[in-house]
């Protein structure tokens, strides 16, 4: 074939305009069949003359790359799709992108934003309601719908921890009108944090409940440990001895004596039946 033929139709390309494609000689017409695209606007081909933007495998003619609200030529400008469809920057954010909680103007695409319980905000917008200093990635505590970072919050709104004087900034326990840090409201016997846990106090001091059996109350005359009388927990009192209701129990027959008539001998107590032996 002569090599200043059209690949495609075999016309003479003498004299004539023509296009390469993989160093490939075609006419116009040929090239235009073979390669060209219908414009997404106006449906009509992409000539070779024409300039051919292209998105997505979608083109356009450079005349109809236009915005779909405001009609604005999009060559060389930046742009958005909403349904597939070409939209400026400009009026992309004005349909759809969020709006700044605090000065209600719209947040560019590709600007940076802070986001928090569905809210947005500038950067520069996202500030302390108090010292007005950009809060940025910084840890903040958002109290009647404004926004603190930690050491303005401190300062206007923390109470003060009754055991170490430092604000209390999250949680916290509330024990005779006073407020304390969880981890700083412990039993005074062992330490142990009381928060969500029983307790019981003795002259103004908290102690976990197995400290203050151990410390106060008194023993079973048969199993020797503590018996708490906390919580409804019922025992027997008789002679200066106490007994856990499950441990009053006839010496020798082991029969439960608890409301039933009983005998004593010596530090043991007995049921009138083995009484009646001794």
């Amino acid at each position: 074939m002569d090599p200043y033929n059209c690949l495609e139709c075999s016309e003479s390309l003498y004299g004539q305009k023509y296009l390469l494609k993989e160093d490939n000689p075609f006419c116009v017409k040929c090239y235009e069949s073979l390669f060209s695209h219908n414009c997404e606007v106006c449906q009509k081909l992409i000539g070779c003359t024409s300039k051919d933007l292209s998105y997505k495998e979608r083109h356009w003619h450079g005349e109809c790359f236009l915005c779909i609200k405001c009609s604005r030529s999009l060559v060389d400008r930046p742009f958005a799709t909403k349904d597939e469809l070409p939209m400026c920057t400009e009026c992309y954010s004005n349909e759809y992108s969020a709006k700044c909680h605090s000065c209600l103007k719209t947040i560019m695409p590709g600007s940076k934003k802070m986001e928090h319980k569905g809210s947005s905000w500038h950067e520069n917008c996202f500030t302390c309601n108090r010292c007005q200093q950009p809060i940025g990635t910084r840890s903040f505590i958002q109290k009647d719908a404004s926004n603190y970072c930690l050491p303005c919050y401190e300062k206007q709104f923390a109470l003060k921890c009754s055991h170490c004087k430092k604000p209390i900034i999250y949680g916290g326990v509330n024990y005779r009108d006073q407020p304390w840090h969880k981890e700083c409201f412990v039993c005074i016997g062992c330490k142990q944090q009381l928060a969500g846990q029983r307790f019981t106090s003795r002259d103004d001091f908290a102690y976990c409940l197995a400290c203050f059996c151990n410390l106060f109350a008194k023993k079973c005359a048969y199993c020797t440990t503590p018996i708490s009388g906390l919580g409804g927990s019922k025992y027997i009192s008789f002679e200066q001895r106490q007994w856990h209701n499950d441990c009053f129990n006839c010496k020798r027959c082991c029969i439960s004596l608890v409301g039933r008539g009983f005998l004593t001998s010596d530090d043991d107590i007995l049921c009138p039946d083995c009484g009646k032996d001794m």
